[in-house]
């Protein structure tokens, strides 16, 4: 067992926790310390069980309303992966657009006219 000094509303609490557990007590009481310092800030010296248990009372209310949150998104995400994949849209797009070979033929009969054209003068 590893013994360790954590704070918590000015106070000072020795603990044990299981060797490489340190950590994650070093986090949990700095949360607990971040609800007690308002409280002492507040109402001034408190008793300890009431300062740990009003600190405790509102970290619980943070955790059950991120418990519910992650539940109604939890609820919304299994609402979504249930619906049915769309249908996928077909876009045909065609290889050559409408009239263009027409249009090409026309401007290929021009050029061979104008070059024609040109020959004539050219020769005359």
């Amino acid at each position: 067992m590893a013994d360790l000094e954590i704070h918590i509303g000015g106070r000072s609490f020795m603990v044990s926790c299981q060797p490489g557990e340190e950590h994650f007590l070093n986090a949990a009481a700095q949360m607990l310390d971040i609800e007690a310092q308002p409280l002492v800030a507040q109402m001034g010296r408190l008793p300890e069980a009431r300062m740990l248990l009003m600190a405790g009372l509102m970290l619980a209310d943070k955790t059950a309303a991120v418990e519910d949150e992650n539940r109604q998104l939890k609820a919304k995400l299994a609402e979504i992966e249930a619906r049915p994949a769309p249908e996928p849209k077909k876009i045909e797009v065609p290889v050559l657009p409408k009239g263009l070979v027409e249009t090409l033929a026309e401007i290929a009969a021009r050029a061979e006219s104008l070059a024609a054209a040109v020959e004539d003068r050219k020769s005359a």
